[in-house]
């Protein structure tokens, strides 16, 4: 009720102190300024019923704390049919897992609705649920188009036809064929390219030779018809000193069982997570002051879970500061972590901790390291010599985890001798 103005305080102080106003300054002033720049407003009125309120932009989408609300008749209700409707409108338009905040009232026929159906009065039975997850579901695409938040596809015009319109009144031209009397297919740039290759393949090849003798039994197929775990015995032991990028994304090297790729920035990921963790588990984690602090919104609930977690936060080695009405500064950070969204990452750890109840001082190191190894591992792309191909690949088998990165993406893969035999059979 938007019209009306609410209060509420606890230990003589305001948790909400809310003035009438529009529907939007209510959301806004509930669960915090930085929701107001996504909000896209939606309104469709059909026989069937009446729909307002507002969604969130594609950029607002987070897997952790979405604010989804449902009201009907002017009564808070969950219908998860409903939010599919909503959501389906933002297909590949989020990624996979994220949600979208929205705020949709309806306003149908009282005799249309069954109240009845839970003892808590939250789920609400409709007479006509298609239908009306239609016209949500059209809603807001409507909304999402009308607003041009949908990326548009801007198509190469060089070189495009020039096509004219039709005039009945003018007179017909045969089209004139235009071709080149001297071209000659066999005589083209990529000829004399093609024929340096082939005469000089031999370069190819060169440094090889030198090798053959000393790491010979890397080149000696080796029958394996049984199937060998990627345990650090069996790859450290027999690995080749001698490591080959591709495409500035995998490392490859000669291993006992056949040939192992490893992913590169993945695999710095693990090293530098179990680095910082350790750093953080010393107490020696340093901040870094910050040139402009960056000021971060939150709403009611999210600023009585920031006032609990702070201390974790500070021993992490950030400096936040309140400003009041839910606005915090950050002042300082974690060293190596200067690059990163820090309004979004502090922002994600209150959700943490208010969705495990209590903030544990391990669960946000973990968070925090992961978001620094990631940000701070070797990029794809990145050309890598061998001794720093040498220094990856050896400390990622000094981690506890080689075989996964903290979130659960697979670093290494290895391809047995015998699949190679079988595919050059």
């Amino acid at each position: 009720y938007p019209g009306i103005a609410l209060s509420l305080k606890n230990n003589d102080t305001y948790l909400f102190n809310l003035r009438p106003g529009s529907l939007k300054q209510r959301i806004v002033d509930v669960m915090g300024k930085r929701l107001n720049q996504y909000l896209l407003s939606v309104n469709v009125d059909t026989s069937l019923c009446k729909i307002e309120g507002f969604v969130g932009k594609p950029e607002s989408a987070h897997k952790k704390g979405v604010q989804q609300y449902f009201f009907v008749n002017g009564r808070f209700m969950r219908h998860p049919y409903f939010s599919k409707a909503v959501m389906s409108a933002f297909e590949r338009l989020v990624p996979e897992g994220e949600q979208v905040p929205y705020f949709i009232y309806l306003t149908v026929p009282p005799q249309n609705i069954d109240v009845n159906i839970h003892p808590t009065k939250t789920e609400i039975k409709f007479e006509n649920e298609q239908s009306i997850w239609q016209i949500i579901s059209a809603a807001v695409k409507e909304t999402i188009g009308m607003f041009n938040d949908i990326t548009a596809i801007d198509f190469d015009t060089v070189d495009r036809p020039d096509i004219p319109t039709f005039n009945p009144n003018g007179e017909v031209e045969m089209p004139k064929i235009r071709y080149n009397p001297s071209y000659n297919p066999f005589n083209t740039p990529h000829q004399t390219a093609r024929n340096t290759v082939d005469n000089n393949w031999e370069q190819l090849y060169e440094g090889l030779q030198g090798n053959k003798s000393a790491d010979n039994n890397l080149f000696t197929p080796t029958p394996d018809t049984e199937t060998e775990p990627a345990t650090t015995d069996n790859i450290v032991g027999e690995k080749s000193s001698d490591h080959y990028q591709y495409k500035g994304r995998y490392i490859m090297t000669a291993v006992k069982s056949g040939l192992l790729v490893i992913d590169q920035h993945r695999a710095h990921t693990c090293v530098l997570y179990e680095q910082i963790l350790a750093r953080m588990g010393e107490n020696r984690t340093a901040s870094q002051r910050i040139l402009f602090p960056e000021t971060v919104h939150l709403s009611v609930a999210e600023s009585v879970a920031m006032e609990k977690i702070m201390p974790e936060m500070e021993a992490l080695g950030f400096d936040i500061s309140t400003l009041g009405a839910g606005t915090f500064a950050v002042n300082a950070v974690p060293a190596g972590a200067e690059g990163l969204d820090m309004a979004a990452l502090v922002t994600e750890m209150v959700h943490t901790a208010m969705e495990d109840g209590n903030a544990k001082a391990q669960d946000m190191n973990q968070q925090l390291a992961a978001k620094l190894a990631r940000s701070t591992a070797v990029p794809y792309g990145q050309v890598l010599s061998n001794d720093e191909m040498e220094t990856i690949v050896d400390s990622l088998f000094t981690c506890a985890n080689y075989n996964y990165t903290p979130d659960g993406k697979k670093v290494l893969a290895i391809l047995k001798q015998q699949e190679i035999d079988n595919l050059l059979s």
